[in-house]
């Protein structure tokens, strides 16, 4: 059954007809133009300013987190962020896949669309998935314009030196992309597992000129995603652009959590970086628990819940032919 809008619910009180004089329920409100709206007492966040967000020229560290639809972006721009990541963890953590490389160019719109139709003052960042963005930069520059059309304002995408051909496509498209280097799930077949990256001097050393490579090629910043802290320091320091980490430290410029993982909606385990704020799954869980037994007890609906007809109503069924128990009718 679908589920009602909101202005589908009456008042407490109403009967259900007495919207209009004559019985008719008026049409509901236009939705909103598209496009970033801020809500009332907070400015949009753009891309300069972001792009500004460094923190050893005084500016305020950049808080980030997933959202993956209309309520969760809600949530997340009424607790203050300053970007929702439209990330492609919704695979593992709304769809039931086992790694991101499940959800395709197709799914990251239509649940960009809903996080925008929230109107947050938050930049929306659209997140490519995999294979959207791998075969050419024509092709790159289609998905990139595919999430602006769906409400983001900018797009990330994952990998380094490689990624820069693909990089300066999308940035000369005149749409803004951020960088994501270290464990970056979409190379999971790669790497062999959620591998923490650049323990050694190797490899960190290679992370910072990737870092370099992909500032260079015109991201407005990175996610640095697993890495130890003094990596994530190195890279933060040497680079112009903000860093946002996820498992990185707290050296970065910004961090970013997954939703699910913040609110403690996730089943299993969490990694190590998580720190949950809330236990939101057993809170829901309880509740729906509680209502299940309000129902099969007879609790639920009582006189508050319940549209109590009029009295010539409730006389016209109480005859003998009256209504259904008189008709033998059951539905």
């Amino acid at each position: 059954m679908a589920s009602p809008t909101l202005g589908d619910h009456p008042t407490a009180g109403d009967t259900g007809d007495q919207s209009r004089p004559d019985g008719v329920r008026p049409p509901p409100p236009p939705p909103p133009p598209p496009g970033p709206v801020a809500r009332p007492g907070r400015p949009p966040v753009t891309v300069p300013q972001v792009r500004a967000q460094k923190r050893r020229d005084g500016a305020d560290p950049i808080v980030m987190v997933t959202a993956y639809d209309e309520p969760g972006a809600r949530i997340a721009d009424g607790g203050g962020v300053d970007v929702i990541l439209v990330g492609d963890s919704l695979a593992n953590n709304v769809l039931g896949y086992e790694d991101t490389l499940h959800v395709t160019i197709d799914d990251m719109v239509r649940h960009t669309a809903a996080v925008a139709r929230a109107r947050p003052a938050a930049l929306v960042l659209g997140d490519l998935p995999w294979m959207s963005y791998h075969l050419s930069a024509e092709q790159a520059v289609t998905s990139a314009a595919a999430l602006v059309r769906a409400g983001a304002e900018a797009v990330k995408l994952e990998g380094g030196p490689s990624r820069a051909r693909v990089i300066e496509a999308i940035v000369d498209a005149e749409i803004p992309v951020m960088g994501h280097l270290g464990l970056t799930p979409q190379s999971v077949l790669a790497m062999g597992g959620y591998r923490v990256q650049g323990r050694d001097v190797g490899s960190a050393r290679a992370l910072v000129d990737a870092a370099r490579r992909v500032e260079d090629a015109g991201c407005f910043a990175v996610v640095l995603e697993g890495v130890p802290d003094v990596v994530a320091a190195e890279i933060t320091s040497v680079l112009s652009i903000p860093t946002v980490g996820i498992g990185a430290g707290p050296d970065c410029d910004g961090q970013v959590l997954v939703f699910h993982d913040l609110l403690g909606l996730g089943a299993g385990p969490v990694p190590k970086f998580v720190r949950p704020y809330a236990r939101l799954a057993e809170v829901a869980t309880a509740a729906v628990a509680a209502y299940a037994a309000d129902v099969r007890g007879g609790a639920f609906p009582g006189e508050a819940e319940t549209y109590h007809g009029s009295d010539s109503l409730r006389a016209a069924f109480a005859g003998p032919e009256g209504g259904a128990a008189g008709s033998g009718a059951v539905g």
